[in-house]
């Protein structure tokens, strides 16, 4: 079978997306099929693959899975890049409103190839968390924006062992079963953050998480290292910006902006085994 796909990146987070409105693939060989296509060396390559799937209310459904395969409720640069790609498919408008399993967001696609989501809230807070890995105990930040990330302040952000110390801190105990995403966050002039991230699924580091930047921006307004809207500076180099409102630590209004482009188009064949 031959399957139509477009290749999208948001701040160099890239992804696979197919239009799965008709079911060409089914809900048991997602899974498999995300982990055989996301393989950079035997494959198309891409740090997860999404699905855009009809929604009973909205104007779609996001379906997203990490590159080894595993289903999460959302990511912030997969939710841009859909936007963008239901705006090629003329599936919506330049706003629209899309489900995901974490809630429902509201996007709009902005020009410069620039793509802004209306997130819903946060929850799980945790400020303040002492975690100890490999030797090294870190003052650690939890929050869950669609996905459970963790956020971390550092004074050397370009010398962290962000693969090292990602890792053994996306598996601690103290975030079992589910475990966790972690940022590294170094807090720069003007309002601005630098972020790296570990990414659980991709179980590496990547050179953007929307979810990530999105959740280092929050905790670093709760915390008073910035004011919003806060800029963030992706590893690859793109810049977002994360605003929200926060009476009394109560979290709403959360927006992230940032880019996304179709990079290319293809046809793929999938063996009728996946």
């Amino acid at each position: 079978m031959n399957i139509n796909f477009s290749k999208l990146t948001a701040a160099g987070n890239d992804f696979i997306l197919i239009d799965n409105r008709e079911n060409i693939i089914a809900q048991e060989d997602c899974q498999a099929l995300a982990k055989k296509l996301c393989d950079r060396k035997y494959s198309i390559g891409a740090d997860g693959l999404i699905l855009l799937e009809k929604s009973a209310c909205k104007d779609f459904k996001m379906k997203y899975f990490n590159s080894d395969g595993s289903y999460a409720s959302m990511c912030g640069n997969g939710g841009r890049s859909i936007a963008k790609f239901a705006y090629d498919l003329c599936v919506a408008n330049l706003k629209m409103v899309f489900e995901t399993d974490a809630g429902v967001i509201n996007a709009e696609i902005l020009p410069e190839d620039r793509v802004r989501l209306d997130l819903y809230n946060p929850r799980d807070l945790k400020k303040d968390i002492k975690v100890e890995v490999n030797g090294k105990e870190f003052d650690v930040n939890f929050i869950n924006t669609g996905v459970p990330h963790v956020v971390i302040f550092v004074d050397d952000i370009e010398n962290i062992d962000v693969f090292g110390y990602g890792r053994a801190i996306r598996r601690h105990k103290t975030f079992a079963p589910a475990g966790t995403n972690v940022n590294f966050v170094k807090v720069i002039k003007d309002n601005t953050l630098l972020v790296r991230t570990y990414e659980r699924g991709v179980e590496d580091e990547t050179l953007a998480c929307g979810t990530g930047i999105t959740a280092s921006g929050i905790i670093s307004v709760l915390k008073g290292f910035a004011a919003s809207p806060v800029k963030v500076i992706a590893r690859g180099g793109d810049k977002l910006s994360v605003s929200l409102r926060n009476p009394n630590d109560k979290i709403s209004n959360v927006v992230l902006e940032g880019p996304a482009l179709i990079t290319f188009k293809g046809t793929v064949k999938i063996q009728s085994e996946v």
